[in-house]
């Protein structure tokens, strides 16, 4: 497993991949987070799809890291597209034969790359939350907003939970990216199909269509870590993104033990 993992990070950690990515991480995050204080007076609101979060919810315990929950949607569509790439250039490039002549425990060498990439996109949410706790805190005296609860207890006890809520988040779109990648077995496909269906049609269809957000997998993913502007539980978001992770992950199982090695 450890040989799996090693192996795995010498393709993650290429400065094309991973300094590219980080930077795109931070980028996000920075705008996300800029955004919601930058934003804050505006009738059109600050927040996710044009909600409009006050001085006063800023101000709560977990106020400083509002922002940070709502990276988590972007932050997974990253996640997604490197679990997609890094899983289906095995199969265009051919290399997957040669790891399996190596080790031909394919179980084992699917939970070994899974593993590494799950390390990779806690890195980034690491990132993620450095950056946005930041810039909150800078912007937070510009814009008039009281942290005096921002540094209590509470708040650090409320920061590990967002802080699991979104790698959660990650790691459950890393997840879908990674099935798409064993599905379709090229790069290109996995990650265009995927954007169109969570950026494109779930937006539609949960624009359209009322009470279908509870049913779609990348709304219930992205709403783990997010306490505003959605219209079902948290125990709802984990439950479903629990069954959807179930199926994909079965397919993932099923296809990468059974289905032959060549694209």
């Amino acid at each position: 497993m450890i040989r799996i993992f090693k192996s795995e990070w010498r393709k993650l950690r290429r400065p094309t991949l991973f300094l590219g990515t980080l930077a795109a991480v931070i980028g996000l995050t920075g705008l996300i987070s800029s955004l919601l204080f930058l934003l804050l007076d505006s009738e059109r609101g600050n927040g996710r799809e044009g909600m409009i979060i006050t001085r006063e919810t800023l101000a709560l315990p977990n106020g400083l890291y509002v922002g940070f929950a709502n990276s988590a949607g972007l932050l997974g569509v990253i996640a997604l597209c490197v679990f997609a790439a890094q899983t289906a250039i095995e199969y265009t490039n051919g290399t997957l034969r040669n790891l399996l002549v190596r080790e031909p425990r394919r179980l084992l060498l699917l939970a070994g790359k899974y593993l590494a990439m799950i390390s990779f996109a806690l890195i980034t949410v690491c990132f993620s939350a450095i950056v946005s706790v930041g810039i909150s805190a800078s912007l937070a005296n510009v814009k008039d907003v009281n942290t005096d609860l921002w540094y209590t207890s509470s708040a650090l006890s409320l920061f590990g939970s967002t802080f699991g809520n979104v790698l959660l988040s990650v790691i459950s779109y890393g997840t879908v990216g990674m099935t798409l990648g064993l599905l379709l077995r090229s790069p290109i496909s996995s990650i265009s199909i995927a954007l169109a269906w969570i950026l494109v049609v779930e937006n539609i269809l949960s624009a359209t269509v009322n009470g279908i957000s509870k049913w779609l997998p990348g709304q219930l993913m992205s709403s783990i870590p997010v306490q505003f502007g959605v219209d079902f539980s948290y125990s709802w978001a984990l439950f479903g993104s629990a069954t959807y992770l179930i199926i994909f992950g079965a397919v993932a199982v099923i296809l990468f033990k059974r289905r032959d090695v060549v694209n």
